[in-house]
């Protein structure tokens, strides 16, 4: 299942292109296509992940099923030991739905800093899995904008139990109360998808509290302006698979939900078109993991950044 950077497609996939095309922004688009080359990690990536605490990774468990899980620790979590080469001396924890994951496979890791409304995308193979963490090859790897990163100062609490201690695992097909009101007042949540040949991806969503909406078995929430890239909704477009994380920041509570998406298109100004742009995604639950033992964090008082709807 392994790849190598030197061999693997540049440039937007046709799912990314399609939709660029049918949001009207291909030109836009084309002139980030540049990022997309094999990466070097050396430089200003290197300090800049290595001075991250919190990230998380994409990929799928023993059973080929697709969630996102938070990975935390001190600085110095994500090392960059050679110009393509990641070294996250983590892992996720005991309980999380992708303890133990299996190597060999592609996967999305993205590393974000709240405190500067930074983050920085890293997708390649997943080469090792050993004692020491995991080791990743990218294939890609670039900084977003700053747009909808609630702005909030996270400082790494004690870390969760490991090992056998305490309950396992326990897997659901629906929401509970608690964690239906989670969501509900979210600010924020991460995004993985997946794509048959670029493999897995990392995202980060936000907007204003209760920006997520669940109807019944399903979430949905407005698509607001980005880069325009579409990598999470081109993903979309030829896989339907998805998984997303959520997060309490003030006592560390998990909620991974494991399902698929489909983008939803809308005309422009009308009562479905929240963001503005006549794009939304509905998530259709498969599966949901509560209170995967991530590390806690205390959070100081949120700065939110202006929303922009146009």
């Amino acid at each position: 299942m392994s790849r190598s950077n030197e061999t693997a497609p540049v440039g937007f996939h046709p799912g990314e292109l399609a939709v660029q095309r049918q949001a009207g922004v291909r030109a836009q688009a084309a002139r980030l296509s540049g990022m997309l080359r094999p990466p070097d990690l050396r430089g200003g990536a290197a300090r800049f992940l290595a001075e991250r605490t919190l990230a998380v990774l994409t990929a799928r468990d023993y059973s080929g099923r697709l969630w996102i899980s938070p990975l935390t620790g001190s600085p110095g979590v994500l090392d960059v030991i050679a110009a393509s080469t990641l070294r996250v001396r983590t892992a996720p924890a005991a309980r999380d739905p992708l303890h133990e994951l299996p190597p060999g496979q592609p996967v999305g890791l993205l590393a974000i800093d709240f405190a500067t409304r930074r983050r920085f995308r890293v997708n390649g193979t997943l080469t090792t899995v050993d004692e020491d963490g995991l080791v990743l090859q990218p294939d890609q790897a670039y900084g977003n904008c700053p747009q909808y990163i609630q702005r909030r100062h996270l400082d790494p609490g004690p870390p969760a139990a490991e090992g056998g201690n305490g309950p396992p695992v326990r897997y659901a097909t629906s929401l509970t109360s608690d964690q239906a009101r989670l969501i509900g007042a979210a600010d924020t949540f991460f995004l993985g998808t997946t794509h048959p040949e670029r493999g897995n991806d990392a995202s980060h969503r936000g907007g204003p509290p209760g920006f997520v909406r669940i109807e019944g078995g399903s979430l949905w929430w407005p698509d607001y302006p980005g880069n325009n890239m579409f990598n999470s909704l081109g993903n979309l477009a030829v896989d339907s698979a998805a998984a997303l994380l959520f997060a309490d920041f003030a006592t560390g509570h998990t909620v991974h939900l494991s399902g698929t998406a489909v983008l939803e298109w809308s005309p422009d100004g009308s009562a479905n078109d929240e963001g503005g742009t006549g794009r939304r995604v509905r998530f259709h639950i498969s599966s949901v993991v509560d209170g995967s033992g991530a590390p806690r964090h205390t959070p100081h008082p949120v700065r939110r950044p202006p929303h922009r709807k146009d």
